[in-house]
């Protein structure tokens, strides 16, 4: 099967990690369907100040969880993070880089691409593995 989802610049959407494996579906990319009531379309570069929000507002990203087969973010893991708490982060001013090649179009829906831009990361290349 071809991934035809696109990214916020126009492209074919690029994988955001296989190592650890993210996406709503596990697939390694920011891909999103009817039952992701979350929204996992933004490929970020965590941050220890991410992650230490992450948690305060009880969404604990960086302790393993091995029932889930977790094993927890560390600072330049890259993620499928929620649209949602990444708009979250930013207005607290704990929002991670923004990978733009990885982050679905879908995005675009909720947050601009300006404000995308602006948050980018300076590493726009392949996923992490």
């Amino acid at each position: 099967m071809i991934n035809e989802a696109r990214n916020v610049l126009g492209g074919q959407l690029l994988a955001c990690s296989y190592a650890p494996l993210t996406g709503f579906y596990r697939t390694g990319c920011c891909e999103s369907g009817p039952d992701d009531v979350g929204r996992h379309l933004v490929c970020v570069r965590v941050t220890a100040e991410f992650l230490a929000f992450s948690r305060q507002v009880g969404n604990d990203l960086s302790t393993p969880r091995p029932e889930y087969r977790f094993a927890g973010l560390k600072p330049g893991d890259r993620w499928c993070l929620c649209a949602m708490r990444w708009k979250e982060a930013l207005e607290a001013g704990f929002a991670p880089p923004v990978v733009l090649e990885a982050t679905n179009e879908l995005t675009l829906r909720l947050i601009d691409l300006g404000t995308l831009k602006a948050n980018a990361s300076d590493a726009q290349t392949g996923p992490a593995s």
